[in-house]
Formats: structure tokens, C-alpha cells, sequence
């Protein structure tokens, strides 16, 4: 019965520090969890009794039963206050949503639990590299200079390197980004070598026929046990198909996925501390770089999003038309998640093939299908370095490992055009305009130093004449730092244009040392400006018009005779309505409500000051008379109503 009685008592005390927990939160306007409604309500319930007993209590033990009523207020308006200021302090310094919800905290703690062993390794490859008191914020004068930088890219380098695949996959992000990485770190970073010792031919075959669901006999009428090439994620292996078909298969490493997500967590999590403790990685958006990194990974983690870019790719009208450029074949029947099988090329890495016939030819034949994906298609290979492209046999040029693929729309595709033709025309006015297309734009840009700015940076670039096989890289890296200087953030897929060429171009000045990638970029872009200027190129574009000016066009006859038959009889008006977003009608509504409390806040208050300070009046009890009493209750209210006022800024963007 005892036992009875105590989960009664447990069950009525929940339920009623619940009611008070809810009444709480009604008051305060706030939505609060479970947890912290509990802890409310549960302290409203604890300082009711010595409240009641102090006030109400008292009054009647003393005889005054009649004036009980007026301290049930007063006791029941200070147990309110408490219990809210107690939540108000608690938002304060513990804000909601920061202590993960009751329900997740077993999932939170096993997941702790397998991170904390990761966490000591990568802090131990920090220390080792020396590479802590960056972490820390320290060493700031050492970045300053720029051996000081190198020094520090080739820790990071190193560190990255041991820390695995996740981490050389955020290097390899970084050394993409001049914009917002040094350059002598961005040397270093490209460093970073994707490559691993081989899994093996057991763990292979049994990923393949857990993918298959079948014998490799059902699949392959034969398949080589040794890779053709083995990387972080996976390796490759040459097959022929029972119908004698030659293919490459791709198959994942076994158990890759759980350790990238692992390692994706904890670099979140860094990238988050590391904005809040020092101020380089909160300038280069740490935490928006390891966004973007995870979403490429993940992409490279599922085959078949490789397998849907080879597809896409295939089908573009650049792709179609070229008779120089292949892409291989992918047979979806035989491909899934963590294995790709495609067509075999029969050629060598292009900066490996011997005695190229023309290699200025080559390296434009490759420049040009990779401008016409970015400036016509609108979807391109993002990593074009020199294992992703082979010489074949036949004299052609073969593209491999779309894992990886920009996708721009087309607004931003005739951004580019824009911008590319400015180029050509060292016109620094076009590059503005064309640049603030491609780049949002913030309020406070100074458009005028931004133009001075792109008119050095094309005077000394492009009006200069070329600058050998470097030139490219050093534009890249110098337009970067004008968008840098004028806080402009470019966007992933805009950033993606640039790495795919500033690879490129590395690429290219190896089978041909006198690549200018600014002259040839010029010269195509030359050949696009044509090809909108051609007579079908014209008239095209006069169609695409026309059809979408087609309906507007029907209706502007009516529209200009309802107008000037308006004007002309005195009912012309123009209808505004500045409130028209809920959005705005919302925001209004938020802060008159705030301004409204804090008035009747304020003047509780005031009333609550003049009533204490009345001497004499009726009295209530022999040391309260009735201004006092009342005094007490309106400042209470004032208390209570000051604190509903101040409780959503510390839920700000929050709620």
C-alpha cells in the first residue's frame, strides 16, 4: 500500500507541475520541451507551500479571514513569477534546443561513446604535426607571412593525410578554394594524395555478389582479382560480360560509408568550434565548407548517382556532337550503390601518353569540351585532373569519373557567357555586371570599387598579353582575392566552374608546357559570342522571345485602353500595399505585441512605486494597508509582464 501511495504521489505531483509548467509557458509566449516544462512547474509546486504559508496563512491565524482573498493573489502572482524568472534564467544561459531532447540522450551518449576514441586520434595527429596552437587560435603572426603559411599548409597537408579518406576529401575542397584559402596553403593542399593500398579479391567479390544477388559467373565471363586502381573509397577491376562486352568495376570499400558518416560528424562538429575560436575559420565559412564537402562525399559514396551523371552526361548536345571526346557507356542493369560497372576505354593517362602528335591541339580539344559543358549544357565534369582523362587508342579523348559534376542553370550559364566575353573584350564594366549575376549581391558593395578593381585586375591580365603557362592560375587566384576583398560569397556551384578549370589547366600545361588557358578561354569565347551572333543563332534566340512575350503581348492592347479610359475619366489610382507579405504583417504584429507589454509593463510599474510610497490609507492588517497590498500585486505584474517581454530575445532565431 505504501508503494501505492508513493506512485500516486509521484503521478499527482507530475500531473500538477505539468498544469503549472503549461501555464508557465502560456504566460512567457515561449513553446518549451517537456523536460523544462517539467522543471517549472515541478518549482512552482515547491515554493507554493512556503509562499502560502508566509502570506496566506499567516493572514488567517491572525484573524484577518476576511482579507485572505487579497493574499491568495499575491501568493499565487509571486509563485508565477518565480517559476517564470527560473525559465527566463534558464533560456538565458541554456537556450532551447542546445541540450538535445530526453528521448535522444541514450543515442547521443553511444554515439559519444564510439566518437571519443576518433576524437583522441585526430587530436593526437593535430599535436603531432603541430598543428594545436592554430586550433586554439594561436600562431597569428606566424600566417602573416608567407612561409609562415606554407609551413602551416604543409602540417595541414600531412595531418590530412593521416587522419583519412573524410579529412583528404575536405583538403582536396580546400585547395579548390582560392576565395577563401591563402595560396601558398593551397600549394600544399594539392598535395593530398587520394590513393590506398588495394581490399582484398575475398572482400571485393563478396561487395559484388551482395550487389549483384547473384554467382559472378551469372555476371562476368571473367573478372581480373587484381585492381586496375585502388583509391579510398574504392578500386577497379577489368571484367569482360558473358556477351563479350569489355567493362571497368567499380566496387566500394567494405564498411566506408559508416566510417565517412563517422568522420563526417566529428568534422562538423570542428568546423562549428573552429568558427567560434578563431577568426580564420570563421572568415573562410568552415561550417559551409564542410556542408559542401559532405554533400559531394555522399554523392561519391552512392554509385548510382555516378551512374545518372554518366547518363545525363552522355545526353547533352556537346557530348552528342563531339567526335573527339568520348564517354563511356554505364549498363545501369548491372550497377547499384556501392558498385559501377561501364564501358572500358583502351588508352593511357593523358599527361602518360608518349609522343603526342599535337599536343596544343589536344589540350584545346579538351579545353573547348569542357567550356561548351559549362557555358551551353550546364552540366560538366567538376574534376578534370590528369587521371580523369585518357589518350585512347584511337587518337580520341576519353573522360572518366563523373562522380563528380557541376550543374549550372540557365541564368547562370549566360552569367558566364557574359563574363567570358567581358573578358575577351577587357571590358571591365561587362565583368561587373556579369560577375554580380553570378555572386550575390550584398547591400553594401561599393559597385564603383569593385569596377577600379576589375579594370586592374583585366589591365594586368588580359590587356598585358599572356603570362606563359602559369598565367591561368594566377588569374584564378587574383579574381578570387578581388571577391574576397569586396566580401562577395561565391556560391558552390560558380566555385565548382573555377576548380574544374583551374584543374584543367594543370592538366593541360603538362602535355603542353605553352597552354594559356586566358588566351584560349578568350578564343572560345570569341566563338561563342558567333555562334549567338549567326543567323540561327539569332533567329533562335528571337523565337524564344517571342513565344514567352507572346501571352503579355495579347493582353497589352486591353490594359493600355483600360488605362487612358481611367485617365480620362478621373478614376485613375495606384493601389499599394506595403503589408502585403504575411512575413511583414507577422514582424508588425510580433513588435507591437512586445511594445504593448512593455508599456503595460512599465506602467504597472510606475502605479506599483506611487502605491508603496502612499503613506497611511486603509488598512488591511496592522502592517499592510490596502495601497500596499495593491502596490505588491501591480508590481508583480509589472515583474511578470517584464519578464514576458525579455524572454524572446533570448529565444531569438531560435523558435
Amino acid at each position: 500500500m505504501n508503494v501505492l501511495n508513493a506512485l500516486l504521489w509521484v503521478i499527482f505531483t507530475l500531473l500538477v507541475s505539468f498544469v503549472f509548467g503549461y501555464l508557465v509557458q502560456r504566460m512567457l509566449g515561449l513553446r518549451l520541451g517537456l523536460i523544462r516544462l517539467l522543471l517549472g512547474g515541478g518549482l512552482a509546486v515547491i515554493v507554493t507551500q512556503p509562499i502560502m504559508a508566509g502570506l496566506v496563512l499567516k493572514t488567517w491565524n491572525d484573524g484577518y479571514r476576511g482579507q485572505v482573498g487579497w493574499f491568495w493573489l499575491l501568493a499565487a502572482l509571486a509563485v508565477l513569477f518565480t517559476s517564470m524568472l527560473f525559465l527566463v534564467v534558464a533560456e538565458a544561459f541554456v537556450p532551447y534546443g542546445s541540450v538535445p531532447p530526453a528521448r535522444e540522450w541514450g543515442a547521443g551518449l553511444r554515439g559519444r561513446l564510439r566518437r571519443s576514441r576518433r576524437y583522441f586520434q585526430i587530436v593526437r595527429i593535430l599535436f603531432r604535426h603541430g598543428l594545436w596552437p592554430y586550433v586554439r587560435g594561436g600562431r597569428r603572426r606566424a600566417l602573416g607571412t608567407p612561409a609562415g603559411r606554407a609551413r602551416f599548409g604543409a602540417a595541414l597537408t600531412a595531418a590530412l593525410n593521416d587522419a583519412g579518406v573524410t579529412f583528404v576529401k575536405l583538403g582536396q575542397l580546400l585547395a579548390t578554394r582560392r576565395d577563401l584559402v591563402a595560396g601558398e596553403v593551397v600549394d600544399e593542399l594539392k598535395k593530398l594524395q587520394d590513393d590506398a593500398a588495394p581490399i582484398g579479391w575475398d572482400e571485393a567479390k563478396a561487395v559484388l555478389e551482395a550487389e549483384f544477388d547473384a554467382p559472378l559467373s551469372q555476371v562476368f565471363a571473367d573478372i581480373d582479382e587484381r585492381p586496375l586502381a585502388a583509391a579510398s573509397v574504392g578500386q577497379v577491376h577489368a571484367a569482360t560480360l558473358l556477351d563479350g562486352r569489355r567493362v571497368v568495376v567499380k566496387v566500394q570499400r567494405p564498411g566506408i560509408s559508416a566510417t565517412v558518416e563517422r568522420d563526417l560528424d566529428i568534422a562538423f562538429r570542428l568546423a562549428d568550434r573552429l568558427e567560434a575560436w578563431t577568426d580564420w575559420a570563421a572568415s573562410s565559412g568552415a561550417a559551409r565548407l564542410a556542408e559542401g564537402m559532405a554533400i559531394a562525399l555522399r554523392e561519391e559514396l552512392d554509385y548510382r548517382v555516378e551512374a545518372a551523371n554518366l547518363l545525363a552526361v552522355a545526353g547533352t548536345p556537346t557530348a552528342g556532337s563531339s567526335q573527339a571526346v568520348r564517354i563511356p557507356r554505364v549498363y545501369p542493369e548491372w550497377s547499384g550503390e556501392r558498385v559501377l560497372v561501364m564501358e572500358r576505354l583502351d588508352g593511357v593517362r593523358l599527361a602518360d601518353a608518349p609522343n603526342i602528335a599535337d599536343p596544343l591541339g589536344t589540350a584545346r580539344t579538351v579545353l573547348d569540351f569542357l567550356l561548351h559543358q559549362i557555358t551551353v549544357d550546364g552540366l560538366f565534369h567538376a574534376d578534370p585532373h590528369p587521371g580523369n582523362i585518357l589518350m585512347l587508342a584511337d587518337g580520341r579523348i576519353g573522360l572518366l569519373d563523373f562522380g563528380s559534376v557541376g550543374r549550372l542553370d540557365a541564368a547562370l550559364r549566360e552569367a558566364l557567357q557574359r563574363l567570358l566575353l567581358g573578358v575577351d573584350g577587357a571590358d571591365p564594366l561587362a565583368v561587373t555586371d556579369a560577375l554580380l549575376e553570378l555572386i550575390p549581391r550584398p547591400e553594401d558593395v561599393d559597385i564603383e570599387e569593385l569596377e577600379r578593381d576589375l579594370g586592374r585586375f583585366l589591365a594586368r591580365y588580359v590587356v598585358g598579353g599572356a603570362l606563359g603557362s602559369a598565367g591561368g592560375a594566377q588569374m584564378f587566384g587574383q579574381l578570387f582575392r578581388v571577391v574576397a576583398a569586396h566580401r562577395l560569397a561565391i556560391p558552390p556551384e560558380v566555385a565548382a566552374v573555377f576548380r574544374a578549370l583551374g584543374t584543367v589547366e594543370g592538366t593541360l600545361t603538362e602535355i603542353a608546357p605553352r597552354f594559356d588557358l586566358v588566351t584560349e578561354a578568350r578564343r572560345v569565347a570569341a566563338g561563342l559570342a558567333g555562334e549567338r551572333v549567326s543567323a540561327d543563332g539569332l533567329k533562335s534566340a528571337a523565337v524564344d522571345e517571342l513565344v514567352s512575350l507572346a501571352p503579355i503581348l495579347r493582353r497589352l492592347p486591353r490594359r493600355v485602353e483600360r488605362v487612358m479610359a481611367a485617365a480620362e475619366h478621373g478614376r485613375f489610382g495606384i493601389n499599394i500595399r506595403p503589408l502585403a507579405d504575411e512575413r511583414d504583417r507577422a514582424f508588425i504584429r510580433g513588435l507591437l505585441n512586445q511594445v504593448i507589454i512593455t508599456v503595460i509593463a512599465a506602467t504597472a510599474g510606475v502605479m506599483a512605486v506611487v502605491l508603496l510610497s502612499i503613506a497611511g490609507g486603509p488598512q488591511v492588517t496592522p502592517s499592510v494597508s490596502l495601497y500596499q497590498l495593491i502596490g505588491y500585486n501591480f508590481l508583480l505584474v509589472a515583474a511578470i509582464l517584464g519578464l514576458r517581454a525579455v524572454a524572446p530575445v533570448f529565444r531569438h532565431d531560435r523558435s
